[in-house]
């Protein structure tokens, strides 16, 4: 038996230092040294081991125990989700539909940049609403890449356009489990999320432009970003406020798509450029350097867009495809979106399916927290039947079928797609590993013990907290879960709306999904470039903490009487 210790040094900060060691041993490691990604974690599990066992005095059989659940959890649902998602797409290519794909986006716009804000962040945003866990991400950056975008600014693309939606993530899993911990009515921490999130999502159009083009990108396409940003924003505050917050992710998705197409049809972007030696470069302008593609990208149908020819004044429009195939094309994630709808909301199947779920106390492993209470992270849930893992293979089982791929070539492919995560995997499971020791040894509590020593500047750190949460775990329910009741606790103390600092949690965290290891080893797994995570995290890092401060700012005015009336 381990109970956990929340400052072993009797020094808060030093405490919380040492807590934050082994989360900063794995950033440094990948995003300043450029250690592979399974080295990095490896370096980050064994310092999260050391200052657990060394520091906190946590045993180390318990220490490994929590370890191994930590890693089981990677495996299953994580690297189960980018299995099925690399297998579709396969499956995809193989039958050549992943070219129908590309032409059907070729003709609402010829322009990348515009395809790739209609991808990530809108139909993102649809495949976020049902499944969380990094599926968006696994599923539209593959999409990007057959689309011709260059495997590492699909990555990141796909990365940081998922910090968008995560907050009402899997039909507002997010919030219930914030309701859990704290207390209040889910539809009251909804509504609050909403007036944060609304505006934050506004940003991340903009952001998205500046990374495929720089500069040239926002003064080219302003008006397709402002109208997903405000389209998105509208959407979240008007369903999570005033219809059901379990739908926000789906309405916004459809009124930014909506405006999207609007303003395409009202202002035509100038013909995209020639691809420039980096996104905001000022450095002159040299002939195109391809990024190096994986193997299977070099099967994709041909760009998008033809190589721009002078004095051409815009791209051939590209032929149309019979609407049996086009069908045939979006045939998988229609199916998907059915089977995750089936099982998400309350009814016959979603029953049968919950029933199917085993719960189980992790072998071995005893740990309570400091008051004494079993902490609920030493619970293993397998729900494997409705795992969206389990939701792609089937997806992906129909869809060969329909797709006309025969049945050995679909093996193929799916051997193919295990070779290719094969590192991604041991990544993902290093990764949760550390984040499990971490929570069970009581690193996580020590931080937010000493972020609410803040006083009232609290609400100017609430966001930070809840950053910190979703980077180490990959998931804003496991942060809210985690952190939701400190928050709140801690906003009692110091005088501001305990409502507020449980909202600005699960916000401020839905920017850590741009850092979280676990998404941006799913990327690089997704696209075939496991070993660059570090080039990924480079790329939304910035980005991330830019955005997050935004927030933080915006929850300490909301404290304030400038913005209270934000605060229901």
């Amino acid at each position: 038996m381990y109970r956990q210790i929340t400052d072993p040094l009797d020094h808060p900060a030093l405490t919380a230092l040492l807590a934050a060691t082994p989360l900063l041993v794995l950033l440094v490691l990948l995003g300043v040294l450029r250690v592979k990604a399974y080295w990095a974690a490896l370096a980050g599990l064994a310092t999260a081991v050391v200052t657990a066992v060394a520091v906190y005095g946590m045993p180390a059989g318990q220490a490994a125990l929590g370890a191994a659940e930590g890693a089981a959890f990677g495996l299953f649902p994580i690297v189960w989700i980018v299995l099925g998602a690399v297998w579709i797409n396969r499956l995809q290519r193989a039958s050549g539909h992943d070219a129908v794909i590309s032409r059907t986006f070729a003709r609402l716009s010829d322009d990348p940049r515009v395809q790739a804000v209609l991808i990530a962040f809108c139909f993102g945003a649809m495949i976020e609403s049902l499944s969380g866990f990094g599926t968006p991400i696994a599923v539209t950056s593959v999409i990007l890449v057959g689309l011709g975008q260059p495997p590492l600014k699909a990555a990141a693309i796909a990365t940081f356009a998922n910090t968008a939606p995560a907050a009402f993530g899997s039909v507002g899993n997010p919030i219930q489990a914030l309701a859990k911990v704290t207390s209040y009515p889910a539809a009251e921490l909804g509504a609050m999320v909403g007036r944060q999130s609304a505006v934050i999502a506004f940003l991340v159009p903009f952001v998205l432009l500046f990374i495929l083009d720089g500069r040239r990108g926002l003064r080219e396409l302003w008006p397709v970003a402002l109208a997903a940003g405000a389209g998105f924003g509208a959407g979240q505050y008007l369903c999570s406020n005033h219809l059901a917050y379990q739908l926000t992710d789906l309405v916004a998705a459809l009124v930014s798509a909506g405006a999207v197409i609007l303003v395409l049809r009202v202002r035509r972007p100038p013909h995209p450029p020639d691809p420039g030696p980096g996104a905001g470069s000022r450095a002159p302008r040299l002939p195109a350097q391809p990024e190096p593609e994986p193997a299977f990208a070099l099967a994709a149908a041909a760009p998008l867009v033809p190589p721009p020819v002078a004095d051409v004044p815009s791209a051939p429009v590209p032929p149309v495809d019979h609407r049996r195939e086009v069908l045939r094309a979006y045939f998988p994630y229609a199916l998907l979106t059915l089977l995750f709808s089936l099982v998400s909301y309350d009814g016959p199947v979603a029953r049968f399916v919950d029933a199917q779920d085993v719960s189980f106390t992790w072998p071995g492993l005893h740990v309570v927290s400091a008051s004494g209470r079993p902490v609920a992270i030493a619970t293993f849930d397998f729900g494997w039947l409705g795992a969206a893992g389990t939701l792609l293979l089937l997806t992906g089982v129909v869809s060969a079928w329909v797709l006309r791929v025969p049945a050995r070539r679909a093996l193929r492919c799916y051997g193919e797609a295990l070779r290719q995560i094969r590192w991604a995997a041991l990544t993902v499971s290093c990764v949760l590993a550390l984040s499990y020791v971490m929570n069970l040894a009581g690193m996580a509590v020590s931080l937010g013990v000493w972020l609410a020593g803040a006083g009232r500047l609290f609400a100017l750190l609430s966001g930070l907290l809840g950053w910190f949460g979703v980077a180490l775990t990959g998931s804003d329910t496991s942060s809210n879960a985690l952190f939701g009741a400190m928050q709140v606790t801690a906003a009692q103390h110091v005088g501001i709306s305990p409502l507020l600092a449980a909202a600005t949690n699960s916000t401020g965290g839905v920017q850590g999904k741009a850092a979280a290891m676990q998404n941006l080893v799913i990327a690089a797994g997704a696209v075939g470039l496991t070993g660059r995570e570090g080039d990924i995290l480079r790329k939304v890092i910035g980005w991330s903490l830019a955005v997050l401060t935004v927030l933080c700012v915006l929850a300490w005015l909301q404290s304030t009487s400038v913005l209270g009336w934000m605060v229901p």
